[in-house]
């Protein structure tokens, strides 16, 4: 049996590409870049704040099936196609984490994103005993 957990399924986009979403190995938690796509459907909305708001769902699906929560993600990288989209991003991210000095650290990077995407969240979770 492999020491790795996939985690996919439960509305997770899944990628073109040979790897899954995320895996769990151990109390640690890594995932792949996860956009904004529709939990149900996996459709790309236009608008930046549905995207966020759905990247932010997925992030808390992945940390569930883990079995931990938002409570254990350490580190978060957000890609942004555009700086000026942190405006979309901190709401949802204050909503995620409200305590000031209990939330993950961040790095924000622009960059280009395929397809109609405006952000990706890439993160780390460290799940407790």
């Amino acid at each position: 049996m492999s020491r790795r957990q996939v985690l996919r399924g439960n509305g997770l986009p899944e990628h073109p590409q040979p790897f899954p979403p995320a895996v769990r190995i151990s109390n640690m938690v890594y995932s792949s870049a996860i956009g904004g796509y529709e939990p149900g459907n996996g459709d790309l909305p236009d608008d930046m704040e549905a995207q966020v708001r759905n990247a932010f769902i997925h992030m808390r699906t992945v940390m569930t099936m883990a079995g931990g929560s938002l409570d254990d993600v350490a580190k978060v990288v957000v890609y942004l196609a555009d700086r000026d989209d942190r405006s979309f991003v901190n709401p949802e991210w204050k909503a995620a984490f409200p305590e000031e000095d209990d939330r993950p650290v961040r790095h924000t990077v622009v960059k280009s994103l395929p397809g109609g995407m405006r952000i990706q969240l890439e993160f780390t979770g460290v799940l407790a005993g």
